[in-house]
């Protein structure tokens, strides 16, 4: 059964390393969740190691920045590892002529790569960070594009296998709708990020290199909001799971504005999960 906690603090004697999600768990992309970067701070102080593991496009170095601007505590995280900072290596073994799909503040993704930046006609590969406009937009805007770029069999690389974020109030479709659409059309789709393996692998390397020692996957715990990205992935890793129900997928379960424990549970059984543990919000 999945244990319902008051505080993370009560399951820290059981791991030695904790792999956390950042947008949905830290913060919801304008504000900072309240207590979560403090009880990230104080399992540091009884020697957990924290590594920070987001599919954000972006290379860790910026999602750093971003934090720190946002109020997240210097002291809540040892490591970050990001869906950008896996994806370069998939962008540097792809075709070299790219078209980003994306704003343009994601261009850093491919800095210091042998890629140039081409329109759509002339690309060889997509790389996919997000939507244009995600404020307007949603994948099906981009049909004809999608279908233009399938026909030439041209790859799309996912740089946020996420589906969709909370920003705010709103729910944001995000890079991985992008691909999901791609691949009904009939495209081709490489993903590096969460749920797939290279970034808990590059995890796993932060974690070892913080703590100096090889890591007992036993002792790993993960904390994430989202069910087809943090929930798979800690599952197929083998990890226990803290789930953070008030998140993306709380309408789900949330009756009169709280969260059903009864409904909760029918929906993870529903998933075909049973996370270790279960809160509405990291605290």
């Amino acid at each position: 059964m999945t244990q319902r906690l008051s505080t993370f603090l009560d399951a820290t004697d059981a791991y030695d390393v904790v792999l956390c999600d950042v947008w949905g768990v830290l913060h919801n992309g304008v504000d900072v969740f309240a207590g979560a970067g403090e009880v990230l701070s104080a399992a540091r102080e009884k020697g957990l190691t924290v590594v920070l593991i987001t599919n954000s496009p972006r290379p860790s170095p910026g999602v750093i920045s971003q934090l720190k601007a946002m109020g997240v505590l210097d002291g809540a995280f040892d490591r970050i590892v990001t869906s950008g900072d896996v994806t370069r290596t998939l962008i540097a073994q792809g075709p070299k002529k790219v078209f980003l799909l994306g704003p343009e503040r994601d261009l850093p993704l491919m800095d210091g790569l042998d890629v140039t930046v081409v329109g759509a006609d002339e690309a060889e590969c997509i790389v996919c960070t997000g939507l244009f406009d995600d404020e307007v937009e949603m994948p099906e805007d981009y049909h004809d594009m999608l279908v233009a770029f399938q026909q030439r069999s041209v790859p799309l690389i996912c740089a946020n296998p996420d589906l969709i974020v909370e920003r705010g109030h709103k729910m944001i479709p995000c890079a991985g709708a992008v691909a999901a659409y791609y691949q009904q059309l009939g495209g081709e789709t490489r993903v590096a990020g969460k749920p797939h393996k290279p970034i808990y692998e590059a995890a796993f390397a932060a974690a070892r290199d913080a703590r100096g020692t090889e890591i007992d996957k036993a002792r790993v715990i993960a904390i994430g909001d989202g069910m087809p990205t943090d929930v798979k992935g800690a599952v197929d890793a083998g990890l226990d799971l803290l789930y953070i129900a008030g998140g993306i997928h709380a309408a789900e379960y949330t009756v009169n504005g709280q969260i059903d424990e009864a409904i909760l549970k029918a929906y993870l059984t529903g998933e075909g999960v049973t996370p270790a543990f279960w809160m509405p919000r990291l605290a």
